[in-house]
């Protein structure tokens, strides 16, 4: 194999993550099948069985295992583990312990979500994330985990995207229960805030050893804003206020109850004019005719770099928890990779405490909204047979985790780059 010439830091976690309506297959009592069923997703599909990660795990493990990679992320179902309020399902979580067993004989750390996006329908048939007593529910839900799993958890992750799950839910409308409302997307922000900070608690006094001390957080989607005019007032502002509310309002919320810093990365913003008489602030890419995803969101690899930096003042460890692209033409895949790892050694050789990255996805999967269109996996599947497909942009990631860093060869993936006295040119 060949060295890297950009190499990371020792003991770097190179990983992939994973979610589980999104990949388990059969998740059928959560809010999100019951919405699927209705017909009211927008692209009209159902996960179905999917990829069936729930019972091909063993599989997929191995698969991560000879990509050599170091840590895995995925998330439990809370619908299957309690499907009726206050009654655990046994096998459930004696499955997800055989689960998280196998990818620990495999060499896997296990960074483990415990809420991502989905609610069990008796939790929706409360309110769901607007009734205030979805903080005990979830706090009671923690506790059962740390009973059933938390000797083989390495990283704790209480909720993925919080203000993701908030604004597509309950202001834009587009996620069920399909609400549009400032104050109700506020409340279920706090709620959630709460609800982290408490189960935080309850895994520090459950796991806690005097020689040890767990890892625990929580999962946040990041933005990048890019201001044209850098001598506009209002724009500046603008530009401060989106991140300020996006990326920072929920750490204010849960100040001291975070071990390290989660960034989920997917999104660059470009602010021409900032239109307040109309709302309207960040320009349409498509005019511009930038490069992005099969789904419309523009690929800005610096954009990686400049989250870091701004992030690291924190002074808490980084992790690059989702990254990733959707393309059907797995050579641009191939290419994201490399640029976006590339900026990320740049971070890392500024200062930034950068510890881990994991690429979204290890699999092809159900993209909420967006369907099986939506390809972001390292490896296909066949949706009959469920066969396994590496992609060429598995063997990159591969090599990059293997080596710790990007090597010669990988630097015809991004071009013409200069690295010190070493130029490369893409032939």
């Amino acid at each position: 194999m060949d060295e890297a010439i950009l190499k990371f830091p020792p003991n770097f976690l190179w990983g992939v993550a994973v979610s589980s309506h999104q990949v388990e297959g059969n998740n059928t009592n959560n809010d999100w099948h019951a919405w699927e069923q209705d017909g009211k997703a927008l692209h009209q599909q159902v996960a179905g069985s999917g990829p069936d990660f729930y019972n091909k795990y063993k599989e997929d493990f191995q698969i991560a295992h000879d990509m050599e990679l170091g840590a895995f992320r995925l998330s439990i179902e809370w619908s299957r583990v309690e499907p009726e309020k206050g009654k655990w399902d046994k096998e459930a979580w004696a499955h997800y312990r055989r689960m998280l067993e196998d990818a620990q004989r495999k060499g896997l750390k296990i960074f483990l979500t415990l809420h991502h996006f989905t609610n069990p329908l008796w939790l929706v048939d409360e309110g769901g994330w607007l009734n205030k007593g979805v903080v005990e529910r979830f706090v009671d839900y923690t506790h059962k985990a740390v009973k059933e799993v938390g000797d083989l958890v390495d990283v704790w992750m209480t909720i993925n995207e919080p203000l993701v799950y908030a604004s597509q839910s309950y202001l834009v409308g587009v996620w069920p229960p399909q609400h549009r409302s400032f104050w109700e997307a506020r409340r279920v922000a706090k709620n959630m805030a709460k609800a982290h900070k408490k189960a935080y608690t309850v895994i520090h006094r459950s796991l806690d050893k005097k020689d040890k001390r767990v890892m625990v957080g929580f999962a946040k989607s990041v933005n990048t804003y890019q201001i044209y005019n850098k001598y506009s007032f209002k724009d500046q502002l603008l530009s401060l206020g989106a991140d300020w509310v996006w990326n920072r309002w929920f750490y204010r919320l849960t100040r001291g109850f975070n071990d390290y810093l989660g960034l989920n990365y997917y999104f660059h913003f470009r602010i021409a004019r900032a239109r307040f008489s109309n709302w309207q602030f960040f320009v349409d890419i498509r005019k511009e005719k930038r490069d992005t995803s099969d789904v419309g969101w523009e690929i800005y690899p610096p954009g990686i770099f400049d989250i870091v930096m701004s992030m690291a003042h924190y002074g808490l460890p980084i992790y690059i928890t989702e990254n990733g692209l959707a393309a059907e033409k797995d050579n641009k895949r191939s290419r994201f990779i490399v640029s976006y790892i590339k900026e990320l050694y740049h971070a890392i050789e500024a200062g930034a405490p950068v510890k881990g990255y994991f690429h979204w996805s290890l699999l092809d999967n159900w993209e909420w909204e967006k369907g099986y269109e939506a390809r972001f996996g390292l490896v296909a599947f066949d949706p009959i047979t469920k066969k396994r497909t590496l992609k060429e942009s598995a063997h990159v990631y591969q090599t990059i985790a293997g080596a710790n860093g990007i090597t010669h060869p990988l630097l015809k993936f991004v071009g013409h780059v200069t690295l010190g006295e070493i130029t490369v040119k893409e032939k």
